[in-house]
């Protein structure tokens, strides 16, 4: 069974305003303080979401001049979506085995009950 990690890209897009970072992203990469002109939390907040952003896996930076440029990282992105589409094609299969009425070990669940 997989453990918690704090750092992992589900937590990291738990908070609404890492998730408008990554919108802002999205669009094109930018520096720290385009994305404060754009969110209502000031640079150093700015700073320390992609920071969380960054251990995840999902946003990489590059130096330009004295500034730091961010961008999405498509890797941790797609590795992130690759789970999602996992736990939804499970979701339909067991709607599915429900639907069907497989989802009780084999007998349908449509059957009256004494």
């Amino acid at each position: 069974m997989a453990t918690y990690e704090p750092d992992d890209g589900w937590s990291a897009v738990g908070d609404p305003t890492r998730r408008a970072i990554i919108a802002c992203l999205a669009e094109r990469e930018r520096a720290v303080g385009e994305l404060a002109e754009e969110l209502p939390v000031s640079r150093p907040a700015v700073s320390q979401h992609l920071k969380v952003l960054k251990n995840a896996g999902l946003v990489t930076e590059r130096t330009a001049g004295t500034r730091r440029i961010y961008r999405l990282d498509p890797a941790g992105v797609a590795a992130l979506r690759d789970q999602l589409e996992t736990f939804w094609s499970r979701a339909l299969t067991g709607y599915e085995d429900v639907a069907e009425g497989r989802g009780t070990g084999g007998r349908d669940q449509r059957e009256e009950k004494p």
